[in-house]
């Protein structure tokens, strides 16, 4: 073969070689997105059938469980806020969320920007700590927790909002620091440095430079807190024996453990509703920040 036909025949080699690479790329986003619309109907239809099910009554749930309401029974709704206490649950799990969430952020991320910037003796034996933290499991630590909220030195803790928000806070910060310690590492040291010169101390620099910098972060690791502390089950069922001060979890099981077969199930999925609609909200409004604050390292 001539060196002429050698160079003729190299781009029909590579022109042939292309509807194939195009086929392989076809195929693997039709098995993507079929993937993600099973993902989607596995997440959505749970959620679907539980809001059409709180404007049913009792009967249709339990003789036509997947049929759309015939009837919209808004009353669910006012059972489940009124006479199921969810109203009270809901303001109790405001509280408790808030108190935990607020100071999660606030120590999680002084302690991230912290071992993320400073370098003292012990630096990385605190950071392993906390990463070993998230290791720990749950389980093993809500009777010591007991005993230790139970007999607290001159302040009862156990079963008071109080005590359940020093151990939401507790559980939530070694994620938190893990994460936030990495975000800050990914900011810029200049900026730091030109407020120091400028005569701003640590705390000034922390707050009012660094801080709004890591908001990307803070608003991501803020709903993935959000989302386990609304939906914290074991430890209020062990450490908040109250029913006063029951939080949703709480409320919503002790509430189906009574429903039997001649219970308010449309009250119970309105309960539920409730309990989901925070959740959801918070998500769809940040979606895009969360998207932005776990990205944002790769990125950099």
């Amino acid at each position: 073969m001539t060196t002429t036909e050698t160079t003729e025949a190299r781009p029909r080699q590579a022109t042939a070689a292309r509807p194939r690479r195009t086929s392989e790329g076809g195929t693997l986003n039709v098995f993507s997105h079929g993937m993600l619309v099973v993902w989607a109907l596995m997440v959505g239809m749970p959620l679907l059938w539980v809001l059409w099910s709180s404007f049913k009554s009792s009967g249709d749930i339990l003789t036509t469980p997947w049929s759309l309401p015939g009837k919209l029974h808004f009353e669910n709704w006012i059972n489940a806020w009124e006479k199921a206490n969810i109203g009270k649950m809901f303001l109790n799990t405001l509280i408790v969320v808030g108190g935990s969430l607020t100071g999660t952020m606030v120590l999680g991320s002084m302690a991230g920007y912290v071992l993320a910037r400073f370098e003292f003796p012990g630096n990385r034996f605190i950071y392993y700590l906390f990463v070993a933290g998230m290791s720990f499991p749950v389980f093993m630590l809500v009777i010591p927790l007991f005993f230790v909220l139970r007999d607290f030195p001159g302040l009862p803790l156990l079963a008071t909002y109080q005590g359940l928000i020093a151990v939401y806070i507790a559980y939530s910060l070694p994620f938190t620091v893990f994460f936030m310690t990495a975000f800050f590492r990914t900011l810029p040291t200049s900026v730091a440095e030109a407020a120091m010169i400028d005569g701003a101390s640590h705390a000034r620099t922390f707050f009012q430079v660094m801080l709004p910098m890591a908001k990307p972060g803070l608003i991501s690791v803020g709903i993935f807190n959000f989302l386990g502390q609304w939906n914290q089950y074991l430890l209020p069922m062990v450490l908040n024996q109250d029913e006063d001060k029951y939080v949703l979890t709480q409320g919503l099981a002790n509430l189906a453990l009574q429903q039997g077969y001649q219970g308010d199930w449309g009250g119970l999925m309105a309960g539920m509703m409730i309990a989901m609609l925070p959740v959801l909200l918070v998500y769809i409004i940040f979606q895009r920040q969360v998207q932005a604050g776990l990205t944002a390292g790769a990125l950099k």
